[in-house]
């Protein structure tokens, strides 16, 4: 199940989704989704996202398997 912290480093740089979304060029519902788990972007979308939040990837992305503890 892939897990992320859009949301969390979202606020911390003060954007909202619909700003975020302008930047990685997708809707604001999309970013809606992808921060409840609905929609798990593609790897093309997972890096802009990650670029537009200033992060690696895998500090914004991640795979959790069932016997891990949440990060």
């Amino acid at each position: 199940m892939l897990q992320n912290r859009v949301k969390e480093l979202r606020k911390e740089l003060k954007l909202t989704q619909a700003e975020l979304g302008k930047k990685v060029k997708v809707t604001r519902q999309t970013i809606s989704f992808i921060e409840k788990g609905v929609y798990d972007p593609s790897v093309t979308l997972a890096i802009k996202i990650s670029e537009a939040l200033n992060q690696e990837i895998g500090e914004v992305f991640w795979i959790k398997h069932n016997n891990e503890i949440e990060k």
